[in-house]
């Protein structure tokens, strides 16, 4: 935690490349701006970097209250799918001598670079602006010896050949500002790259390249699919009524999915407050969404086991590869989490199966109990976690 000792030093240093004030809580674009700059540390200090709110540029304090509403304004800025790879930021008050401050610490990404609405800020000295294409290359280079998740790491066996690039190109419109692709005269590789997509010291596509955008994921990564059963009864030794190994890359795997979950759920008339009725499913469709997401967005890749999502007559379960993962316990589910795979959620927001971080689970909960279902039923080891969730009684 940030001393009052070092946060008074780091008002009187006028020169720091590492700090931005602002007196404004209205301009959360520019919040979000230097947050990713600082995410991104393009002058690789391996140092956090601050936003002083309620600092004047003299760094003289401003008669700013820090109220709880900024507060949580500020720590939105990590879960609203702006800022993409997810940064690490805390958010604290302080209480000087001269008045009240609300200061963001952010930590340097070890996925740079950091966009922020599809733009990549920086910060070199007093400069804060929109990296270019050089700069963008050392972020991207200087990844390779920071990236700790599996799907930032290169699939040494892939090549350029392995990539259906019309989808990426789809992607990429989407994930970047449409200004900076129309100025991008990039290499197809440096494009990728810029995205986690291609590792440029191996000269190979990422796990994330070929789970996203490969022609056949399943042929360098033998469990990246789904296996879907739909039972006639409540036990698994049941004769399946329908049944699919579910494949190829993400998109496909979900848009097929979505319109199998689709399909299990029936609507019929249920009685509501006396004698009044009402269409309502057996399952929130939108609630078996979130936990397919989920599943998908945090599974180990690594594992040679698929997703397994099976619809009994009773209840609907889907078990994912890989245990909980990095900050989130058994004490804490679903209050904390850790994202596993990281280019790969940036990529599911980017495509719009998720909407926002760090939710799915809550609103999953919350959709189930305004249908009248019971709430969904996680169990953890650590290989895998499992979730069963209830038909809504008759």
């Amino acid at each position: 935690m940030l001393t009052e000792e070092r946060l008074t030093e780091l008002l009187n240093d006028l020169e720091a490349d590492n700090i931005e004030r602002t007196e404004s809580v209205k301009k959360t674009d520019k919040f979000a701006e230097a947050i990713c700059a600082f995410a991104n540390d393009l002058p690789n200090r391996r140092q956090p970097g601050y936003l002083l709110v309620g600092a004047r540029d003299d760094g003289s304090l401003s008669e700013l209250k820090v109220t709880d509403d900024l507060l949580k304004t500020l720590s939105a800025i990590r879960s609203d799918g702006n800022v993409l790879p997810q940064p690490v930021l805390s958010v604290q008050k302080y209480t000087l001598l001269g008045g009240e401050l609300a200061v963001v610490e952010v930590l340097p990404s070890d996925l740079p670079p950091v966009r922020f609405k599809g733009r990549v800020y920086i910060r070199v000295g007093p400069r804060k602006g929109i990296a270019n294409e050089q700069e963008e290359r050392i972020l991207s280079e200087r990844r390779v010896a920071l990236a700790r998740s599996f799907d930032a790491r290169p699939c040494r066996e892939s090549a350029l050949e392995d990539l259906a690039l019309g989808q990426f190109d789809a992607y990429r419109r989407e994930a970047i500002d449409a200004s900076t692709v129309a100025e991008n005269h990039r290499p197809l590789e440096q494009q990728l790259a810029s995205l986690r997509l291609y590792d440029l010291e191996s000269g190979c596509l990422t796990h994330a390249g070929i789970l996203l955008f490969g022609k056949n994921p399943r042929f360098f990564l033998p469990g990246a699919y789904i296996q879907y059963l739909r039972l006639p009864g409540t036990d698994l030794t049941d004769l399946p009524v329908d049944q699919a190994e579910v494949s190829g890359d993400l998109t496909s795997i979900l848009r097929e999915m979505e319109g199998r979950l689709r399909l299990l759920i029936q609507t019929s008339m249920r009685p509501v407050d006396g004698l009044q009725e009402r269409l309502l499913p057996d399952y929130p469709e939108w609630a078996l969404r979130e936990l397919l997401m989920n599943a998908v967005m945090h599974r180990n890749y690594d594992s040679n086991t698929p997703i397994r999502c099976y619809a009994f007559a009773d209840h609907i379960e889907i078990q994912s590869p890989g245990g909980l993962y990095g900050e989130a316990t058994r004490e804490n589910f679903p209050t904390r989490n850790a994202y596993r795979n990281p280019v790969i959620a940036e990529a599911m927001k980017s495509l719009g199966f998720v909407n926002r971080f760090g939710y799915g689970v809550q609103r999953t909960q919350a959709l189930l109990a305004q249908n009248g279902n019971p709430p969904a039923e996680f169990e953890f080891d650590d290989h895998s976690v499992l979730v069963k969730v209830r038909r809504r009684p008759a």
